[in-house]
């Protein structure tokens, strides 16, 4: 019997590149904390696993360029966040305690992915060696 990686690891995978996604975007706001009229985006994680888990079932392969795409798409819309206090005059949206506050949880949510994943792997080696 054929042992699939794809199977045993594509959910926790795509958790894991949709976490590291939303790291960049977070970072990407804290770096223009200061730069006027920047809009602070985000993107919902539970709705962007649940596109990418649905596309990944009709998941195809390419054999020439001109082929339509059929890989797993990420699946996620950036979206402007509403900030919680008043504008400060210059349209920056960012809130850097906010920012931070999601920045920590996704990053935690990210390691806690990893761990899993690597659980995931090691089952498997478990597997393969008998336990050994």
């Amino acid at each position: 019997m054929a042992i699939s990686l794809d199977k045993l690891t594509a959910f926790s995978q795509r958790a894991v590149n949709l976490r590291e996604d939303r790291m960049e975007v977070i970072a990407g706001n804290l770096a223009n904390a200061n730069t006027p009229g920047y809009k602070a985006k985000d993107f919902n994680f539970r709705d962007a696993m649940t596109s990418a888990t649905v596309n990944s079932s009709n998941s195809l392969t390419r054999t020439n360029a001109k082929h339509m795409s059929g890989g797993v798409e990420t699946g996620y819309t950036e979206q402007y966040r509403i900030p919680q206090q008043a504008d400060t005059g210059d349209g920056n949206t960012v809130e850097v305690q906010t920012e931070r506050n999601a920045f920590l949880d996704n990053g935690l949510r990210y390691q806690a992915s990893l761990q899993f994943l690597d659980g995931k792997f090691q089952g498997m080696k478990k597997a393969i060696t008998g336990g050994q």
